[in-house]
């Protein structure tokens, strides 16, 4: 079993959804995963929130199996998301500088991997 961090910086959905089918499909081998949302990617906790819209369904089963470790506050801020990440009970990671460094998931012997 590994243990790997998916850093999701990229706010494109067609982006973004490679994120989530990869933090499924990874759990679904009994690897430990978690997904740290940054930079543009938090605008998506927003828009991914309205059923309607295209992957939410993705977005809802990665957050129901508690794979999103946490969603960064600086960007979430600035992206317009905050309330919506705060809304749906998401980790603000903000240990670095406003930000979730990398350092914490290195430590805890994570492969880190980005989008």
């Amino acid at each position: 079993m590994k243990k790997i961090a998916l850093f999701a910086f990229n706010g494109d959905p067609m982006c973004f959804v490679h994120v989530l089918l990869n933090a499924l499909d990874l759990n679904a081998q009994g690897h430990e995963v978690k997904v740290i949302i940054e930079g543009s990617a938090t605008k998506l906790v927003q828009e991914l929130a309205d059923p309607t819209k295209p992957f939410a369904n993705l977005y809802q089963q990665v957050k129901e199996k508690k794979l999103i470790d946490c969603v960064c506050k600086a960007c979430a801020a600035k992206m317009g998301s905050l309330q919506a990440a705060i809304a749906q009970n998401l980790v603000l990671g903000e240990d670095m500088s406003g930000h979730p460094g990398m350092r914490q998931y290195l430590e805890k012997g994570f492969d880190i991997i980005s989008f």
